[in-house]
């Protein structure tokens, strides 16, 4: 007979076992959610400070007010009350490049440029600074953004970036990706010749990397805290509802317009 082995949940008529462990005796009440949620993703169990710079990851991503995640779960509850997983689902699929995603590609990009450094890190920050002054004027070079770097409320200063970098340094996990991470914030007005703040989503990008966290489930991680997040906003839509007022500002203040046509071959469309 097929057998499908799993590190994570199996079941038998009297027993549920989860890690390899009780699920009812050993993690029920024992376990909290986010170092759950850890020891699911690595199948390793967390340290203390593992824990708190993770849990402060999944509380700096948990919610950031009216942004379009949010706006489409309370339209999409507006429009199908009966469907709570549809409004949590729309809002979570609009995770994507501007919002929540900008996780995973800020680790993605520390991670790639410490990949061809061939384990040679800095030892202070002045190497480090070195190293993302490469690396920016590079980016600036080629006409591309650096994951992570600006934000379109916190102008000066987004208050998650220091908070996190403190308890990381704490808890002494400020590891290369953080520490990349803070040289690209001291180097780039050199490059950019302004200033710009070291965003949120990217630095629990950096902080999810230096825990050891897959890559490819950053932007997973940015999701789960998002969902919490998600379901606040439905709570308070029951409470005091403003779907209804955003669809019918935009419903009874639309003006018609002639059409235009794209161009037959596709170009030059239209913005």
């Amino acid at each position: 007979m097929t057998e499908y082995p799993t590190a994570l949940g199996a079941s038998t008529r009297e027993k549920i076992t989860l890690l390899g462990h009780d699920l009812a005796e050993d993690v029920m009440g024992e376990v909290g959610f986010g170092e759950l949620a850890f020891w699911l993703a690595a199948q390793r169990r967390p340290s203390r400070g593992e824990t708190r710079v993770f849990e402060a990851v999944l509380a700096a991503l948990a919610d950031h007010g009216f942004t379009p995640t949010a706006i489409v779960t309370r339209l999409t509850y507006l429009s199908a009350p009966d469907s709570v997983q549809g409004a949590l689902a729309a809002g979570l699929l609009g995770g994507g490049s501007r919002f929540l995603g900008v996780t995973e590609d800020t680790g993605r990009f520390l991670h790639d440029v410490l990949e061809s450094l061939d384990g040679l890190t800095p030892e202070d920050d002045a190497g480090w600074d070195a190293v993302a002054l490469r690396i920016v004027r590079r980016y600036r070079a080629e006409g591309r953004f650096v994951p992570g770097l600006g934000h379109h409320v916190h102008k000066d200063g987004d208050p998650r970036t220091p908070r996190l970098m403190r308890i990381a340094t704490e808890e002494g996990l400020f590891g290369p990706h953080l520490s990349l991470f803070a040289a690209i914030g001291r180097v780039h007005p050199q490059v950019l010749g302004r200033t710009l703040p070291l965003n949120g989503a990217g630095v629990c990008g950096a902080a999810l990397a230096d825990l050891g966290l897959p890559l490819e489930l950053l932007r997973g991680f940015a999701l789960l805290a998002r969902t919490a997040g998600l379901i606040g906003q439905l709570a308070e839509e029951l409470r005091r509802p403003v779907g209804n007022d955003i669809f019918l500002s935009v419903d009874l203040n639309n003006r018609s317009v002639p059409p235009e046509p794209y161009p037959a071959n596709g170009t030059d469309a239209p913005h």
